[in-house]
């Protein structure tokens, strides 16, 4: 990458350091702050507002599907969780356990949730008879707590927001349909409001999530190069209904098992935010998540006029529905365009003096820094042009950068020598289905498998690590 000019000089650069220059987004932006709680982070006003925006448009998109909203408890009796056999030993190194209540301790140990499908087990247990109970399609709104051992803002913290969603429907094929459409409205998501490009596919037997029967996942590319699993959805069959003793009557007055899928994404998607469109200046945001989507900046604002012309322009643009923020502080206007630069506003709006007696104003996109004239006649038209400019180009972008590191590879060597000479990236190749290859290829390569693409244009026969006949193409890559 060619060295450029750096307006906000506290961030490292993402060539010298990528990790420092994400964590220095972080706290720059002002999107997070440390707490004393090791492993978990204060989210800052901006920081939220990027989740409150996320929630809004993903949780109208939840409700034009169909679902509703609920709120399960915090807490998990271990009994209760001890339910599922698979599904809690997946969770069991990550689990915190309340001991203690108040002065007293607890006659049986309640787990902080780390998910929440044996609370809605519980529930739908109590609530679901008859076929005309199903289906039930829910979601919620929660924090929930895993104990990693290794952490970092957004991508990994101890304790995090998200979204879950379960549905238990009456039969294996509407369940599967739910567990597609949902990773779909995902999918959707990350393109059209993140302008961040996907990998749609399928999870190995030993990736899936636990307790489940399959796990479809949306994998992005992150500047880098390395991948980040930005949302999940997962079908369980009616292995849970059966562990819980969920049945139902059905059309032929006949005891049956319902099916059961679990869907969400998390905070993590501001630190894909972050990672797949940030520059060197900072935050680079989508204008459908932004929170403030354009920002006017008074140029010699001391002069007769300027600020008045200015408060009428913000007057006008919010009238439109737009995020929109007027800077009249004292700060310069240098400082000003360096620091809504830095928090990856999509638009600066630059109006002064000479502007006004030409009838214009200055636009600049924060995605490529380009300027143009507008006449203050055409502003709404032209702001809601470059916005969506904005978004376009953010796309293009972010997918041109996954086209070029994603690489077919034939061997094991030819992997090795991509990741050498070509740095990190989605690498595609063949795979016979034994865990014992999925294995090795970590092993000998550093890259673990993504997932199994739905796009499965065969690159070979035969499988990159023991040569046998390949059944899956598979995409693998270092993970954050």
């Amino acid at each position: 990458m060619a060295k450029e000019k750096k307006m906000v000089t506290a961030i490292t650069s993402m060539d010298e350091d990528f990790a420092q220059w994400y964590t220095d987004i972080c706290k720059k932006a002002e999107l997070v702050e440390y707490t004393s709680v090791k492993g978990c982070m204060v989210i800052r006003p901006y920081g939220y507002a990027i989740w409150e925006n996320i929630q809004h448009i993903l949780d109208n998109m939840f409700k034009a599907t169909g679902h509703e909203n609920v709120c399960m408890p915090m807490f998990i009796p271990e009994g209760l969780l001890q339910k599922e056999k698979d599904h809690v030993e997946g969770f069991a190194p990550e689990v915190a356990w309340v001991t203690h209540g108040g002065n007293e301790k607890l006659e049986e140990r309640l787990c902080v949730r780390p998910t929440s499908e044996t609370l809605f087990c519980e529930h739908y247990a109590n609530i679901v008879h008859s076929y005309r109970d199903l289906p039930k399609l829910y979601n919620q709104w929660v924090s929930v707590v895993r104990w990693e051992k290794t952490t970092r803002p957004f991508l990994r913290s101890r304790e995090f927001l998200w979204q879950e969603g379960h549905t238990i429907h009456a039969t294996a094929e509407e369940a599967i349909e739910e567990t597609e459409r949902m990773l779909n409205v995902y999918t959707d998501f990350c393109e059209k409001a993140l302008a961040m490009p996907v990998l749609k596919g399928k999870k190995t037997e030993s990736d899936k999530f636990a307790g489940a029967v399959s796990t479809y996942a949306i994998e992005a590319l992150m500047h880098d190069g390395k991948a980040l699993q930005a949302g999940t959805s997962h079908y369980f069959g009616d292995g849970f209904a059966k562990a819980f003793d969920i049945q139902y009557t059905d059309k032929d007055n006949k005891r049956v098992y319902p099916h059961q899928t679990s869907w969400g994404v998390t905070t993590r998607l501001i630190g894909a935010i972050i990672m797949t469109h940030g520059d060197n200046n900072g935050l680079v945001l989508p204008p459908a998540v932004a929170p403030v989507q354009a920002v006017i900046i008074p140029i010699a604002q001391h002069k007769e006029g300027v600020l008045e012309k200015a408060e009428e322009l913000r007057k006008r643009l919010a009238e439109t529905g737009l995020r929109i923020k007027l800077d009249d502080s004292e700060n310069s206007p240098g400082w000003k365009f360096s620091e809504y630069e830095m928090k990856g506003v999509p638009v600066r709006i630059e109006i002064g003096p000479k502007d006004i007696e030409n009838n214009q104003c200055v636009i600049v996109t924060r995605h490529n820094g380009e300027k143009t004239f507008v006449s203050l006649d055409e502003l709404e038209k032209a702001v809601a042009e470059k916005l969506r400019e904005v978004h376009d180009g953010m796309y293009a972008k972010a997918l041109e950068n996954q086209n070029n590191r994603t690489y077919d590879c034939k061997t094991l060597d030819e992997i090795k020598t991509t990741l050498k000479e070509k740095g990190d990236g989605f690498i595609m190749a063949m795979w016979c289905g034994d865990e014992a290859c999925e294995d090795s290829v970590k092993e000998q390569t550093g890259v673990g498998s993504r997932c199994i693409p739905f796009d499965q244009t065969s690159i070979s026969d035969v499988c990159v690590c023991c040569g046998k006949p390949a059944k899956h193409k598979v995409c693998w890559g270092i993970a954050y």
